[in-house]
């Protein structure tokens, strides 16, 4: 696997045409200084892949997660010839000072349990991928999203990440501004924007707090190369900032860790982002799961008027691309699906949303 840098082509990205490359030994030190170095545990570290395994070959997230955390390390130490970097204490000034410019944090369980029993949609902006290489590096982030506010998401996920996917923050900050003046002009129709996600490899608060400045109301947080520790450190952050995190899993070990450290919102990537294997079924099995341990999610039960909401949400990510699969779901108690590739290379996305049925209404009447 190559570490070789990408560049970044399209309108909104603000990456650098070139960046280090790092040795394997510089990007295995990176995630086991993450992990806790010599003090690190299986209580803390136990469902990381690999962990443990000193003959351990890393992953593509792996590598993707240490090479992030490098790039970081460079920027933090003016080693990379940018500009000054703000201090997280410079950037949160700069999220309220946008907040109060653009409006506030929108709280991401609330927006998916309003949608019930509509499915929530989590549309999504990637212009390129790991695994695909480039979906759509022409489309520009802001008119994609308001497309995709337009036709009923409730939530734009926005990667941000510059070498493989090809993104940035001010993809981000383009979005939320673009669906923000939309749903201003739109203001007869009483609709609320979406809710803007910051899908990258987080591993520090630093990156929550460019996040808020960037006007992100919530971010991804990855339990499958995050210490439990850390994972707790980041969730009560993102919360003291009023951002609610979507806390993604894949193995019903890291649903554990998710669990434990207090997640809320829970994404259940269908894909092993280690092998880029796909399993649908995953979704279910961790609402199965969530069932046996009488955790209550289940999306229709945010209608009821005489009880409480559920305690957790649990959202499908990767994979989706049909009503069919939509169904799917929300006949086990999802509550959101985000969906990105099929949107990216729609046609018309607008069109291949209304296409999803996220209303059961619609995707009975289509039967």
């Amino acid at each position: 696997l190559t570490m070789a840098p990408q560049n970044t082509s399209s309108s909104g990205s603000s990456a650098p045409s070139s960046r280090p490359s790092y040795t394997d030994e510089q990007l295995h030190n990176a995630l086991l200084n993450f992990y806790g170095g010599s003090s690190a545990t299986a209580e803390t570290c136990g469902h990381i892949f690999g962990f443990g395994n000193p003959n351990h070959e890393m992953s593509m997230l792996q590598r993707i997660t240490a090479t992030t955390m490098l790039d970081y390390e460079s920027k933090l130490n003016g080693q990379d010839n940018t500009d000054a970097v703000p201090s997280i204490a410079t950037l949160l000034e700069q999220a309220s000072s946008f907040h109060k410019a653009h409006g506030p944090i929108l709280p991401l369980q609330s927006i998916i349990q309003s949608k019930s029993p509509c499915m929530t949609l989590a549309a999504e902006f990637k212009r390129a991928s790991p695994s695909k290489g480039d979906i759509a590096s022409h489309l520009h982030a802001g008119e994609q999203a308001c497309v995709y506010f337009g036709a009923g998401a409730s939530v734009i996920s926005v990667l941000t990440e510059e070498r493989w996917f090809k993104g940035s923050l001010g993809d981000l900050r383009e979005v939320r501004l673009a669906t923000t003046e939309l749903a201003n002009n739109n203001n007869n129709n009483q609709q609320q924007r979406p809710a803007i996600l910051r899908k990258d490899f987080i591993t520090t608060k630093y990156q929550i707090a460019e996040a808020a400045a960037s006007g992100a109301d919530t971010v991804l947080l990855i339990v499958a190369t995050t210490p439990f520790n850390v994972l707790q450190e980041l969730i009560n952050f993102a919360r003291s900032i009023g951002i609610e995190p979507l806390v993604e899993v894949h193995a019903l070990v890291e649903l554990d860790v998710a669990i434990s450290a207090g997640a809320k919102v829970i994404g259940v990537n269908n894909r092993n982002l280690h092998t880029f294997q796909m399993d649908l079924v995953q979704t279910e099995k961790v609402a199965e799961e969530l069932t046996k341990r009488g955790l209550t999610f289940h999306h229709d039960d945010c209608l009821k008027e005489d009880g409480d909401k559920p305690q957790l949400s649990v959202c499908a990510l990767s994979g989706m691309s049909s009503a069919h699969d939509v169904d799917r779901y929300r006949n086990v108690g999802v509550g959101m699906c985000l969906i990105g590739e099929s949107l990216m290379r729609a046609t018309d996305a607008g069109v291949a949303i209304k296409g999803l049925c996220l209303d059961p209404k619609d995707y009975a009447a289509s039967q």
